[in-house]
């Protein structure tokens, strides 16, 4: 295999380090590690084969500088939470035109691009909206491309993974809707290799993919079962999701982000779709127990995440 040279955006997320760590176990692979923050660089992986660079979305030279000479890109930025600084039309829409722009100036070759199960860019969720239309902007760049639409990611350091260890570690919990959405949990290392494999055997056009894990599951359930693993018992009760939403829109009247009511439904948006691509991406689908394994194993190690 030639080798191949990948440039990361969102480099210290959770899944870019852990592409990161892989890229770095592999002598065909070098990657330029792009982070926002000049702090942000002391958390990635180090290896002679990964380069960091400290980009700026509003700023192409430091773009073009990251992913000069880069076969492929991967864009992994994007927020849930939108805050004072960032909103998803600033994070997930326009980031994804300036890294369009940028790897088309570089002479990219391929965009890798990780949306989200339920991206849409006529929902009138403000999120799903967001990724839908930054799908828009791949599909339409001229540039071969993968798209891959991820549901609840369970990893060491994920989103996913810290929301469910903290709420596993109480006594007692209230969940959204009584925690009754269905989820379909991926390891984060099966989205690391199916990202690696678009990476190596790019394909021609556009495509546009789901890649879920291999066990549908109630959040309720899945809370459960990670409590046992944890040694814990745990009650469940329930908040009424049109409350909550209620709650969120009184909430934004004084503060901006958070537990929003588009990111309410999100969380508690069934994670379906038609077909998954784990075949089609080269993927042997790690089980959900293993994962949580991982999850609780990494919770418990000296210096764990949650």
């Amino acid at each position: 295999m030639a080798s191949r040279t990948l440039a990361v955006t969102g480099a210290n997320s959770a899944v870019g380090c852990a592409l990161l760590t892989r890229v770095a176990a592999r002598e065909t692979l070098r990657t330029a590690a792009a982070v926002r923050r000049p702090e942000a660089l002391d958390s990635l992986p180090r290896s002679p084969r990964i380069t960091p660079h400290v980009i700026h979305y509003d700023d192409p030279g430091s773009l073009q500088a990251a992913l000069a000479g880069a076969d492929c890109v991967v864009h992994l930025a994007g927020i849930l939470f939108e805050n004072r600084t960032s909103d998803y039309r600033r994070g997930n829409v326009e980031s994804t035109r300036a890294v369009i722009a940028a790897a088309r100036a570089a002479g990219v070759q391929q965009i890798v691009f990780t949306s989200s199960v339920g991206a849409d860019p006529a929902s009138a969720n403000g999120y799903f909206r967001s990724k839908g239309e930054a799908e828009c902007l791949v599909a339409d760049s001229g540039v071969d491309a993968t798209i891959i639409r991820t549901p609840l990611l369970l990893g060491p350091g994920t989103a996913g993974g810290r929301a469910l260890l903290r709420d596993a570690s109480r006594a007692s919990v209230r969940l959204l809707g009584g925690g009754a959405h269905r989820l379909r949990p991926l390891d984060v290392d099966d989205l690391c290799h199916a990202i690696l494999h678009c990476c190596r055997w790019p394909e021609s056009g556009v495509r546009t993919l789901d890649l879920v894990g291999p066990t549908a599951i109630a959040y309720r359930d899945l809370l459960q079962q990670t409590a046992r693993r944890l040694g814990r018992d745990i009650s469940i009760g329930s908040t009424p999701i049109w409350l909550a939403r209620l709650a969120a829109r009184a909430a934004s009247l004084v503060r901006t982000g958070g537990l929003t009511p588009d990111v309410i439904e999100v969380v508690t948006s069934d994670e379906a779709i038609d077909r998954n691509a784990d075949g089609e991406m080269g993927v042997t689908l790690t089980p959900l127990a293993v994962s949580l394994e991982r999850l609780c194993r990494a919770d418990a190690s000296p210096g764990g995440f949650a």
